[in-house]
């Protein structure tokens, strides 16, 4: 399944919405002059959307250098290393191992480096875009777990009904199985599951699915919605948590009180910062200091 993310900044929840899901992120970077340098910029979405990345767990990557055939780069590979480097450094920075990333110069127009190898870059001995692809590692997939499916959204198909879609966490779906909606607790039958118009007899963790219910209708469910299997630990809405939290460019200082609206894998609630115990180093996870006052990025 590939997740198209939007790349604008007015879009971020969306992105947030579509890399929760994701096994692997492809990071695509403009090379044109100018291009690239706005991108990476500290108030850049390059640099925002590999660190999103990276926080929602992604850790597979691979950077698609996009627009070689530019008329301000033309193939070259001086810009080709500029870049890598640049990008080196700051996924780097993020938590990222670049030495396992592969940086793969493509045109998306032109069709270079995407589906066999270009002609028009000799000097690039790499993978090219699918087989990069090809090379991921599928991860272990947490089929012992209980079933915990976030809803991406849910559909009314005319002569079907009411059809969930949504990403297979952790745990198995099947037809016959009983599932509840968390946070409402609303219990029904799954009458059949389906990925990519094929019927499934069960889906595993990182299955993106739609799955049919029995006497549902499509307003009492939404996105942001949980199901789990009614008969293994379904998930339960909870008033408080202990939370690990990046700060990303944020204009101020962040306290206690702070009123934030929070992006959980598709769902988007409003919450407060009750209280912020300690501040850690995000590489390596050493505490700074305890009950700070305040954090700021």
């Amino acid at each position: 399944t590939v997740i198209d993310a939007p790349g604008h900044r007015d879009f971020i929840k969306n992105m947030i919405t579509g890399t929760s899901q994701a096994d692997c992120a492809i990071l695509v970077v403009a090379s044109g002059v100018g291009e690239f340098e706005a991108g990476i910029s500290k108030e850049g979405q390059t640099r925002e959307h590999a660190l999103l990345a990276f926080t929602l767990g992604v850790k597979q990557m691979i950077v698609a250098i996009n627009k070689m055939d530019d008329s301000s780069v033309m193939y070259g590979q001086a810009r080709y290393e500029e870049i890598k480097s640049e990008v080196t450094t700051y996924l780097k920075k993020v938590g990222y191992k670049p030495a396992k990333i592969p940086f793969v110069p493509i045109s998306g127009w032109e069709g270079d480096n995407m589906i066999d190898r270009s002609s028009n870059m000799p000097w690039y001995k790499g993978p090219y875009l699918l087989e990069a692809l090809d090379n991921l590692n599928a991860p272990k997939r947490p089929v012992d777990k209980p079933l915990r499916l976030p809803l991406q959204d849910v559909y009314k198909i005319g002569g079907i009904g009411t059809v969930p879609v949504g990403r297979v966490e952790t745990g198995v779906i099947k037809p016959g199985m009983v599932a509840t909606f968390g946070p409402v607790g609303l219990s029904t039958e799954v009458k059949s599951v389906e990925m990519h118009h094929e019927s499934l007899p069960e889906a595993v963790p990182g299955d993106n699915v739609g799955f049919n219910v029995k006497n549902v209708s499509v307003k009492e469910l939404r996105r942001g919605f949980v199901a789990s299997d009614s008969k293994n630990d379904p998930a339960k809405g909870t008033q408080d948590f202990t939370a690990q939290v990046i700060v990303l460019n944020h204009p101020g200082q962040i306290g206690n009180g702070y009123s934030p609206v929070l992006d959980c894998h598709t769902a988007h609630v409003a919450c407060k910062f009750k209280e912020i115990t300690e501040k850690m180093d995000r590489r390596s996870g050493k505490v700074l200091e305890t009950a700070p006052k305040f954090v700021k990025s």
